[in-house]
């Protein structure tokens, strides 16, 4: 079952996808469904189309698909629907080319605006902290600085 953020991730990568599986008037037969199969085997994510004389609507071939194949339907737009179903294959393949393994939802939900206000927060305080630190210690310099004149000055 994919997230609604993998959903997303993959409707964008399906954009520039041609269109590789087309179901006709017969509908979601056997040789449909392997060759689903393979595509599935062999790019994890699939662009279909069903055309105009076929008896199905898009939705209810994704799911038939879906079905068969263990796939998950990712998008149903029109006449066109996007499946995805991991495949071993092509992660292997992502290995070995140095591209990155799938990507791994961030586990904190933390909103990067308030985050980084928050460090622009931490920032300033410690730079006002920094500062509040040198005049302290610049005016006990001068207080001890007057002390010794007052003393140099009481003893002559």
């Amino acid at each position: 079952m994919l997230t609604s953020k993998e959903r997303a991730e993959l409707r964008a990568q399906a954009n520039t996808l041609e269109t590789t599986l087309i179901v006709g008037k017969g509908g979601v037969t056997e040789g449909v469904i392997a060759e689903a199969e393979n595509l599935l085997t062999a790019r994890e994510l699939v662009k279909g189309k069903v055309l105009e004389g076929a008896l199905m609507s898009p939705r209810e071939v994704s799911d038939e698909i879906c079905a068969a194949t263990g796939a998950d339907g990712v998008a149903v737009i029109g006449t066109k629907f996007v499946i995805y179903r991991f495949s071993e294959k092509c992660q292997e393949e992502r290995n070995q080319t140095g591209r990155a393994k799938r990507k791994e939802v961030p586990k904190s939900k933390a909103n990067p605006v308030r985050k980084s206000m928050r460090a622009k927060r931490m920032a300033a305080k410690a730079q006002r902290e920094q500062r509040n630190a040198y005049f302290r210690e610049k005016a006990i310099e001068k207080a001890i600085e007057r002390s010794r004149e007052k003393q140099l000055h009481g003893e002559e």
